[in-house]
């Protein structure tokens, strides 16, 4: 059942085939869909500034409870009123469970049925992390959206093997959703810091379709303000993730939010919005951005390439971000190559503006009618090559 409590709203405005336009609002403000949330992994997205995430058009951004919870503490968080004041972000934040970094630590991660034991990177300390845990972590944050404790299947994986996951990660849900239930209506007390949060419920499945349709029914039988996909962009080909994406996205309710976790490049963007996803979030434009790789409406661009050192172009012509307004290839590769700081920042900004940008392309197009022919444009221009 949906929480009536939750200060979530969506309803989609506009549809190009199966490409949906839509407003989201939370407790924290309206956000026009599909939306790219930049991730702020430890309450900062990485060189730049709340006010350079929001001049570059940020409607959303991504927290992470593992590193939170970890450093400096989710209580400290709370005690100093949420997440949003803490980093100083009016606007909406989603936080993950922080159960992909938990799986990633490997041999320092033992599941069992009540959770995840798991030792810190920091300093080897012993932590239990449960659907009920993962919760309350993310009341105390006071993230407008919260995600349920899920397991991560890694890729190549079996279909038994993927199965078993997929049913645990059911039973963990339904969990995680009885716990966020007894917050939201103050049968425990846990310190939240903000009584509009909603939780999203995460299907997994592998790349087995039937699988996938498993856990949309599992998953919509516990109930939610919205559903993600998970377990994709972990190795598997392009075109493996879309005819995933593809067959799931329709199973979900199509009143509510869907949310497609780690992906991706731009035209993975274009073409799961093509596949009815509303939601997107990847550490790539920022990730990449401090490696020295841009990304243009023509592809990417390592700009420590020595044939940019006397390069008097914008990164890219074509855009208006303070980046590209005031700065060459030139200097960039200059930043890049003595390491300077302020190099990071410039490419951040651009990566995120050009992101963001491509995302309200997409929006316009579907409101006109006019998103497959914006798709074939973007794949004529928009190169991966180097």
């Amino acid at each position: 059942m949906v929480n009536e409590k939750a200060h979530l709203s969506f309803h989609v405005t506009h549809r190009d085939g199966a490409a949906r336009a839509g407003v989201l609002e939370t407790a924290h403000g309206r956000i026009e869909t599909p939306v790219f949330m930049p991730v702020g992994t430890r309450a900062a997205v990485k060189a730049v500034t709340p006010r350079e995430l929001d001049e570059a058009g940020a409607q959303i951004i991504l927290g992470n409870t593992y590193h939170l919870y970890l450093r400096p503490g989710d209580a400290l968080i709370g005690q100093l009123g949420g997440l949003h004041r803490f980093m100083n972000w009016s606007k909406p934040i989603l936080t993950d469970s922080g159960g992909y970094q938990v799986f990633s630590l490997g041999d320092r991660c033992v599941l069992t049925e009540e959770g995840a034991q798991f030792k810190s990177h920091l300093d080897g300390s012993g932590h239990l992390l449960t659907p009920e845990s993962a919760a309350d972590v993310q009341a105390r944050l006071g993230s407008d959206i919260a995600m349920v404790l899920d397991e991560c299947t890694s890729y190549p994986a079996s279909h038994d093997e993927t199965r078993r996951s997929l049913e645990r990660t059911a039973r963990w849900a339904a969990r995680a959703r009885d716990r966020f239930v007894q917050i939201s209506h103050r049968a425990v007390d846990v310190g939240a810091t903000n009584p509009g949060q909603a939780q999203f419920g995460i299907v997994q499945g592998g790349v087995y379709p039937d699988l996938r349709e498993m856990s949309v029914e599992a998953t919509r039988r516990v109930g939610f303000e919205g559903y993600a996909i998970g377990g994709l962009s972990v190795g598997e080909p392009s075109d493996v993730m879309y005819n995933i994406v593809g067959h799931t996205a329709p199973l979900l309710p199509a009143e509510q939010p869907r949310y497609l976790m780690g992906v991706g490049m731009p035209d993975d963007l274009v073409e799961c919005v093509a596949r009815g996803i509303d939601m997107f979030d990847c550490v790539l434009p920022t990730r990449n951005a401090r490696n020295g790789q841009l990304l243009t409406r023509q592809g990417l661009l390592n700009i420590r390439n020595a044939r940019y050192a006397a390069d008097k172009e914008p990164p890219d012509p074509e855009c208006g971000c303070y980046t590209c307004r005031n700065f060459s290839r030139a200097y960039l590769r200059h930043l890049a190559v003595v390491g300077e700081m302020l190099g990071a920042t410039l490419n951040t900004i651009h990566n995120l503006v050009f992101y963001l940008d491509t995302m309200r392309a997409i929006r316009e197009a579907i409101v006109f009618g006019s998103f497959d022919q914006f798709r074939q444009r973007f794949h004529q221009t928009f190169s991966r090559r180097s």
